[in-house]
């Protein structure tokens, strides 16, 4: 399958007016790009109380979650660039995120149980973000309590810079780190975003 059949088809599946039949070609060629490993990514789009929030998931799991505020479109474009330009709507993929999602914003989950692909984080930037997954719902962690975790205790700033270029918010919580007086600091989906989850695991 070529890679403009591909950009075409990922258009046709964003058009609020596709047609049934073009819905179900659509369909089809997602499956048979999946079967035959020639689809880099799948993406949907979901409503959430936070806003319309991108999903973009490999074979491997859900490699990136963006924010509206992000661009949606400027995140596809770079995703393109860092991990393969076959990109397709895939609605079906991520039928179980959505419900965990949906869960986590009713206050019935903790956790995400997906798969999470972070292909797209390095270094010491991965291995803060496999720390805060084990940062307890409800609770949070300094970015200093974060660094000392990891054996870097100084890497204070390192630490703010993984969080900001986190991949997969919100089910990696990076929200759950704050300034050591308290205070948010910084989140890639603005603070508003982040002090509305932190009142959602606090209620529960």
């Amino acid at each position: 399958m070529s890679d403009n059949l591909i950009h075409t088809l990922s258009s046709l599946g964003d058009s609020e007016t596709m047609s049934a039949d073009v819905a179900r070609l659509h369909d089809r060629l997602v499956e048979r790009a999946s079967a035959t490993g020639s689809l880099d990514l799948g993406y949907r789009v979901v409503d959430s109380p936070v806003g319309r929030l991108l999903l973009a998931a490999t074979d491997d799991g859900l490699a990136r979650l963006a924010f509206e505020s992000e661009d949606h479109d400027a995140v596809l474009d770079s995703l393109a660039t860092r991990i393969g330009s076959r990109i397709l709507r895939d609605d079906k993929r991520f039928d179980e995120l959505a419900h965990e999602l949906d869960d986590y914003f009713t206050g019935r989950r903790r956790t995400f149980d997906v798969p999470v692909d972070l292909r797209l984080a390095h270094g010491f930037r991965l291995e803060v973000l496999r720390h805060l997954r084990d940062i307890p719902y409800g609770h949070t962690e300094s970015y200093g309590q974060v660094a000392a975790s990891t054996g870097r205790a100084t890497a204070v700033r390192a630490v703010g810079s993984a969080c900001a270029t986190n991949p997969v918010p919100i089910v990696v919580p990076c929200h759950r780190v704050v300034r050591s007086d308290g205070s948010l600091g910084g989140y890639l989906g603005g603070l508003a975003v982040k002090r509305r989850l932190l009142d959602l695991e606090s209620a529960a």
